[in-house]
């Protein structure tokens, strides 16, 4: 199914506005290079959250399941290039929303958190937003939701996650990328240190920041690379593929009692509680409840979330919330009590089971299991090594899905001036100072303490 691209005029963005992105503006365009200082906002934000599955046999939460129509094509583009125009923008306009939106969804490897919506949801932690625009012939062809925040009132962090997007239709997609980067790299150099991760099959935009001076990124703000299931054989066969123990478990788990409902918000206070019970095991807390009802409210009323709870004889033992854009759903926050018999029933693997058949039903293409380590993806993609020993535990329970492991492009960095690109430096290379990372990515992520509300930035 096809749909008309919007046509829409560049709005001028509200540059006293923070942390919201639905006030309307007026209209102006602007071509680059030429720009003025009235459209650089001094905006602050960095950071995306993506705890994904930390095992397979841990549950996931979710907001409400929203059905929607599979994902289809973005909008048709004209076969002949055009003039590329970028605008940056801190407050779009709805319409302008509304068409970055559709881009953002029906485009093949992007994640929520290129999503209007969540700039609100990172405001609560203090981020504020900036949208980067590319237009050809007043058709929206390309964008980037930016985040930024202040940390100790002078170190200026931006954070790109998962773009810029481009249409996978676009006539000429180098011009676009190149306007589109030229306008990224003026706002990343305003930062003290500048983040990002480019979406799935990108490698040209970290082959283009490369050349402009970044380096790759060891911060661990994303995941190396992920592991994931293709949804499009028929159900009976994605079974098939199972390990024989979580294949002879599907058949078992009405006989247990473990029963696999749809949640709601009123079930989130819920998810946070078993958030807490995999805490005290694996070493984190969950994010505030705040936080988690912002995050299930916006993406929900989009249909971008799903809340997934698995019972034994009626009591909840386990929850998962799952987003969904491009075609994937990725498990996002998840908690699971496995205290006394209910531990050995594999509960969370029976809400993955659900989540599996809910998300076939509905035509999207791919289950991200969560993030795998680089060692990990090492040996199962360059070195053919399909099990060992010597993997995580976590890590390896995801495998008896039988998915396919993936890297995404390098995570590139920007880090200026030089003294603070060597304390940096220090920081990620001594234990001590590691520490000290941690401590500022958890304060990034808005959370006291270690969080898995935040897994990466």
């Amino acid at each position: 199914m096809r749909h008309d691209a919007p046509e829409v005029v560049v709005p001028r963005g509200d540059d006293t506005i923070a942390g919201t992105v639905n006030r309307p503006a007026g209209s102006v365009s602007v071509v680059l290079p030429p720009r003025t200082e009235s459209e650089i906002d001094g905006m602050d934000g960095a950071s995306s959250v993506n705890t994904g599955w930390r095992e397979a046999d841990r549950s996931m939460s979710s907001g409400r399941p929203v059905a929607r129509e599979p994902v289809p094509a973005p909008p048709p583009l004209a076969a002949a290039p055009a003039p590329v125009r970028v605008s940056r923008e801190s407050a779009p306009n709805q319409a302008t929303l509304a068409a970055w939106n559709e881009l953002v969804r029906h485009t093949e490897g992007t994640d929520v958190t290129q999503l209007s919506v969540w700039a609100t949801i990172r405001a609560l932690a203090g981020y504020t937003p900036t949208f980067l625009f590319a237009y050809q012939n007043n058709t929206l062809v390309g964008g980037a939701l930016l985040l930024r925040r202040r940390l100790l009132g002078f170190l200026t962090i931006g954070y790109l996650p998962y773009g810029p997007v481009i249409h996978p239709e676009v006539p000429d997609r180098p011009a676009v990328l190149a306007a589109m980067l030229e306008e990224l790299n003026t706002f990343a150099r305003q930062q003290r240190l500048m983040f990002i991760q480019p979406p799935e099959h990108a490698h040209d935009v970290s082959e283009a920041l490369l050349a402009r001076g970044y380096r790759p990124s060891k911060a661990g703000v994303a995941p190396a690379g992920s592991y994931r299931l293709d949804l499009t054989p028929p159900l009976e066969e994605i079974r098939a593929g199972f390990s024989k123990r979580l294949k002879s478990w599907t058949n078992r788990w009405e006989s247990k009692g473990v029963r696999v409902r749809h949640g709601d918000e009123r079930d989130l206070p819920l998810l946070l509680s078993l958030m807490a019970h995999t805490g005290e095991r694996q070493g984190f807390r969950p994010p505030p409840l705040a936080y988690v009802q912002t995050l299930y409210r916006e993406l929900g009323q989009l249909g971008n979330a799903a809340l997934f709870v698995g019972e034994v004889n009626g009591v909840a033992v386990s929850a998962d919330v799952v987003t969904v854009c491009g075609g994937m759903v990725r498990g996002r926050l998840g908690g699971f009590n496995g205290d006394g018999e209910t531990g050995k029933l594999s509960v969370p693997a029976a809400v993955r089971w659900e989540i599996i058949k809910w998300a076939k039903e509905r035509g999207y293409h791919y289950l991200d299991f969560g993030g795998l380590p680089e060692r990990m993806l090492t040996d199962m993609i360059d070195r053919g090594i399909h099990t060992s020993d010597e993997w995580p535990s976590a890590q390896r329970s995801k495998l008896q899905f039988n998915g396919t492991p993936f890297r995404y492009p390098t995570p590139v960095e920007l880090v200026r001036p030089t003294v603070l690109r060597l304390t940096y430096d220090w920081g990620t290379s001594h234990p001590s100072g590691m520490r000290v990372v941690q401590t500022v990515k958890d304060v990034l992520r808005g959370v006291r303490g270690r969080s898995s509300g935040a897994k990466y930035l």
